[in-house]
């Protein structure tokens, strides 16, 4: 199994890392494994479809409808 060292980490951020892991009833170790899974699972694309049905519905289509500024209509 392949290790991975971090460096250079705040100390706040280390508090915060082993704030969550005891929360998750976790070692720091594990929680950290935990965080980089998810952030690494969650990275496929979204579909388009995906993402329209996310945006919320903002009016009517006529409320979109451009007025023509010249006479052309």
């Amino acid at each position: 199994m392949a290790q991975l060292v971090v460096r250079n980490l705040s100390e706040e951020l280390v508090r915060a890392l082993k704030q969550r892991a005891a929360k998750h009833n976790r070692s720091a170790e594990q929680e950290h494994r935990e965080i980089l899974q998810a952030a690494l699972r969650s990275s496929r694309r979204r579909s388009l479809a995906d993402v329209l049905g996310t945006m919320p519905n903002v009016g009517d289509d006529r409320d979109f409808l451009r007025k023509q500024a010249d006479r052309r209509g």
